[in-house]
C-alpha cells in the first residue's frame, strides 16, 4: 500500500516570522494499522515546532492523518514519515513529533523524532 500523501497538507504564512515561538498541536485520536496483525493502533501525536515562514493548517493536518487509518506500517515508520512530510511542507526552524501509542499486549510504545536531529 502506498504511503499517505502529503499533498493534503496545507500551509499559511507565519504571522510572526521574525520571532521564534513554539506551536504545540495534540492529536489524541490518531489511528494507523499494524502491518503484522491488521489490527488498529491508537495513539496520541504531539507535534511541537518553531515555524519559519510557514505554519501547517489544522483541518488539512486532520485529513492527512486520517489517511493512516487503513495504512499498514509499524510505529517507527509512521512517526518518521509524518515528521518528514510536515518538515517538507513547512520547512520549520525546529520540529518534534512524539507518538504515544496505547498499550497492546500490556506494552506501551512511544516514538519521538526530531528535526533537525539532536546531537545526542
Amino acid at each position: 500500500m502506498a504511503d499517505p500523501s502529503p499533498t493534503l497538507l496545507e500551509t499559511f504564512e507565519n504571522p510572526y516570522p521574525n520571532r521564534s515561538y513554539t506551536i504545540d498541536t495534540v492529536c489524541p485520536e490518531f489511528t494507523s494499522m499494524c502491518p503484522k496483525t491488521g489490527q488498529p493502533d491508537f495513539g496520541t501525536l504531539t507535534i511541537s515546532y518553531i515555524p519559519n515562514q510557514k505554519c501547517f493548517e489544522l483541518k488539512s493536518l486532520k485529513l492527512y492523518l486520517q489517511q493512516y487509518r487503513n495504512h499498514g506500517a509499524f510505529y517507527e515508520r509512521v512517526t518518521n514519515q509524518i515528521l518528514d512530510d510536515l518538515v517538507s511542507v513547512t520547512e520549520p526552524k525546529w520540529m518534534k513529533l512524539e507518538a504515544a501509542f496505547t498499550p497492546r499486549g500490556g506494552i506501551r510504545t512511544t516514538v519521538i523524532v526530531e528535526y533537525p536531529e539532536s546531537d545526542s
